[in-house]
């Protein structure tokens, strides 16, 4: 197919990791909650491989946890969902241009394309015009046999460095936020995180 690589956006709700995975795989932007019990599920059933050591909460706590509509995927989602559809998974990270691979080391002869601005996913897709109808996004591509990198990751790559350069990113480390439920301001991804544990507030906005 001849396009471009566009950015198909899909919605901020805690679950953008689940619902773009499932875009690129299935066509559907609402798989988050099929996805998240495909995970808990996977976990569950291996409490060896999927450990407190490996998951950092005990096995039974993290799959509670993950069927929870307002809790974040990140490496550990994406790599089992890179096994469930027996697809490697390239994440590119906008802030530093780095992408991450999921199921690199199983030799999957597909792989999808997911975009992260430090706070969210986004499905990264070929398109035969940026403003052609979604029903004409190609989203799963084939992998080099030789590993290399190829024509679709070139276009990839320069696309996030675009972004990059636009800044289209949400630096964690520097960022404020707001909790939405008591208004306190907080900087940086680690000050969210201990007001979140002191509160269980969960609900912040960026602004600034």
């Amino acid at each position: 197919m001849e396009g471009t690589i566009i950015r198909r956006v899909i919605p901020s709700d805690n679950s953008c990791l689940f619902n773009a995975v499932g875009y690129v795989m299935d066509h559907d932007k609402h798989k988050a909650t099929e996805l998240r019990q495909v995970i808990a599920a996977t976990v569950a059933s291996d409490p060896t491989r999927y450990s407190e050591a490996f998951l950092g909460k005990p096995n039974e706590e993290y799959c509670s946890w993950i069927l929870d509509s307002e809790k974040w995927g990140g490496a550990i989602e994406l790599s089992i969902l890179s096994e469930y559809y027996g697809r490697e998974i390239a994440a590119y990270d906008i802030q530093t241009a780095r992408c991450d691979l999921y199921g690199q080391e199983k030799r999957y002869s597909e792989r999808v394309l997911l975009i992260y601005d430090g706070l969210h996913y986004d499905a990264l897709v070929m398109s035969p015009a940026e403003d052609a109808p979604e029903e004409f996004d190609q989203t799963i591509f084939s992998v080099n046999r030789d590993r290399t990198i190829g024509p679709i990751e070139e276009q990839a790559l320069h696309f996030v460095k675009d972004q990059q350069r636009k800044r289209r990113f949400t630096d964690t480390a520097n960022f404020t936020l707001r909790c939405g439920v008591c208004q306190i301001g907080v900087v940086g991804q680690a000050e969210a995180v201990e007001h979140a544990k002191a509160t269980g507030h969960v609900n912040f906005q960026e602004y600034r």
